[in-house]
């Protein structure tokens, strides 16, 4: 159900960012829909220590050992460039804001929340949508993912 108050403001909002398609980890993908739905009742300083924990799953999900330093998990998906070109600053940027809100007697504004959301969303759409896209695309050609066709 959806209660709309005397003002028209909705509850539960509408999930904030898109769905992804590719997410193959379901730790992943269900920590990202919780993340949404977090936003979709204000529920921003949750959705921000969600954003923090996908960064750890999805770094599990590509082949980091668990159990590492939370630091180590943001350092493996550098490392293995699972961070685009000149995301660095901002996958870190989750990772403090998400520290943030798990460690400090702080909650998280609209605004920030939406923003963690919205790099988290880019960094899955690069990890998981992109390449899925891509392999989903080859086969329709009739090419395999990854692989030159010959020259004639």
């Amino acid at each position: 159900p959806t209660y709309l108050d005397i003002a028209g403001k909705q509850y539960p909002g509408v999930a904030f960012g898109n769905s992804i398609d590719g997410i193959d980890d379901a730790s992943v993908k269900a920590l990202y829909e919780e993340a949404r739905s977090c936003a979709s009742v204000n529920a921003f300083t949750a959705a921000a220590m969600a954003c923090r924990k996908i960064l750890m799953n999805t770094a599990v999900s590509k082949g980091a050992k668990e159990n590492l330093k939370f630091v180590q998990y943001v350092k493996f998906l550098s490392d293995n460039n699972f961070v685009p070109p000149d995301g660095k600053e901002w996958v870190e940027h989750i990772k403090n804001k998400g520290n943030d809100a798990n460690h400090k007697i702080e909650i998280v504004s609209k605004e920030d929340g939406e923003e963690l959301l919205y790099f988290t969303e880019m960094l899955l759409t690069f990890i998981y949508a992109v390449p899925a896209r891509f392999k989903k695309s080859a086969k329709v050609d009739g090419k395999a993912a990854g692989q030159e066709q010959p020259t004639k």
